[in-house]
């Protein structure tokens, strides 16, 4: 055989490797109705940090807004995670998504009137947050229905995939269309992107869903406050699941704040508008892109690859604050790309994977309060430090903080490794057998 011979099969294998989760027709359905609500998504997210900036020139403003956008998370996602173990997942998505699309046309009709006030956008968020608690632990615990234990992991490095591209795409269309035409085309656009995703969860076939054991035959059972604390007592006494939430508590409040932290850099670090802004977004989506796909071809979550990519993300973020120059900044956050997708890809799906299938609504609903749901805290600290110390400051100071998250996670792994590496083990002959 000639290596001419050789190299396309060679390709063709790691393409079909890559997108193997995609022969699921449910999850290729959701998969490409994500792709373009995503993009409005990210889309939107820049044009209501502009806004922001345009109707106060506050930074404390913005860090407010995403504090409000994510503090339902907050209050609610716990609580949501109990009702995704409960209900159909796929219908608890649809409505919320009807929800967030309401919540997008509202915006664009007040900012397209002339009427929009910064306390609208303070409600708007409000309510985007509150359709996002209830969606995103049901989103989450849904992939494993749709592919199944086997090919988990590749469909979280896909999803992953999408939702980074749609950061490279969305906020370098947004830019420019914020340029041209207004900050309510963006509103709008997003509004009508959440089409596709509704009509593809609506098309799915549910008989073709991998059951699991999940709880409706003991919803009854126990109240809402006991399913919750039987689901966080799981978590704290096993140490695979405890260490995911211990690095993403800490990354998650300090490290995860772009919507704050990347119109700060582009304003009044860098000195750019929104098409600056937009391709900063994208800089980091084409870096968390390729790391996804590159990350899908991988069989398994690996403890290296969640340690060095929070180690990375952390010095990543550190070089984000020293730097003074655009193009500089665009490769530094290209390459925090590689890492946060490294990172949050192999941190879920450790997550999904140390989770009995009864619990695993909660377990993720656990995982988004302390990713997402943290970003109240880090998104206020970050205006506030931001106000009073400057931009870069601030970003310094997260840095060091993620690099503590990492190294106090990494701590915990090396003095509960056996333990660990025996939850691990004892799911890899349950998923084989």
């Amino acid at each position: 055989m000639t290596a001419g011979d050789r190299f396309p099969a060679d390709r063709t294998h790691v393409a079909r490797s890559t997108f193997r989760a995609l022969r699921n027709r449910n999850y290729r359905l959701f998969y490409f109705g994500q792709i373009v609500s995503l993009s409005g998504t990210w889309m939107q997210t820049i044009a209501q940090a502009w806004l922001v900036l345009e109707l106060t020139d506050s930074k404390v403003a913005l860090g407010t807004v995403t504090m409000l956008q994510f503090l339902p998370i907050t209050l609610f996602v716990l609580f949501a995670g109990v009702i995704a173990d409960r209900m159909p997942k796929r219908n608890l998505i649809v409505a919320t998504r009807c929800l967030a699309m309401a919540q997008a046309f509202a915006l664009w009709a007040l900012v397209a009137s002339g009427r929009v006030e910064l306390w609208h956008v303070y409600a708007l968020a409000t309510v985007l947050g509150l359709s996002n608690a209830f969606e995103q632990p049901a989103r989450q615990a849904f992939v494993i229905e749709m592919v199944g234990r086997d090919d988990l992991l590749n469909a979280v490095a896909l999803n992953s995939g999408v939702f980074n591209g749609a950061r490279l795409v969305g906020p370098a269309i947004g830019g420019v269309v914020i340029q041209l035409f207004g900050v309510e085309f963006a509103f709008l656009i997003n509004a009508l992107s959440f089409l596709p995703v509704i009509a593809a969860l609506l098309l799915m076939d549910l008989s073709a869903l991998y059951r699991t054991s999940a709880g409706a035959a003991t919803a009854g059972a126990a109240g809402a406050l006991a399913e919750l604390r039987e689901g966080l007592t799981y978590v704290f006494r096993t140490p695979a699941a405890l260490l995911i939430a211990i690095v993403v508590a800490i990354i998650g409040t300090f490290g995860y704040n772009f919507t704050v932290m990347l119109p700060l850099v582009a304003r009044y670090v860098l000195e750019r508008g929104s098409v600056g802004l937009g391709f900063m977004t994208a800089a980091v989506g084409l870096g968390a892109l390729i790391s996804a796909l590159a990350l899908a071809t991988q069989q398994a979550a690996s403890k290296r690859t969640l340690f060095v990519g929070a180690a990375a993300f952390a010095a990543l973020l550190a070089a984000v604050a020293v730097s003074q120059s655009f193009y500089v900044t665009l490769g530094v956050l290209f390459l925090l790309g590689l890492a946060n997708s490294a990172f949050s890809a192999t941190a879920n799906t450790s997550m999904q994977l140390a989770a009995p299938d009864r619990l695993r609504g909660r377990m993720m609903s656990l995982y988004m309060l302390l990713f997402a749901g943290s970003t109240p805290i880090g998104g206020y600290l970050t205006g506030q430090m931001a106000e009073h110390w400057g931009v870069s400051t601030a970003l310094g100071i997260e840095a060091a903080f993620c690099a503590a998250g990492a190294a106090i996670g990494l701590a915990y792994y090396l003095s509960h490794r056996t333990l660990i590496d025996q939850h691990d083990e004892r799911f890899a002959l349950a998923s084989t057998s």
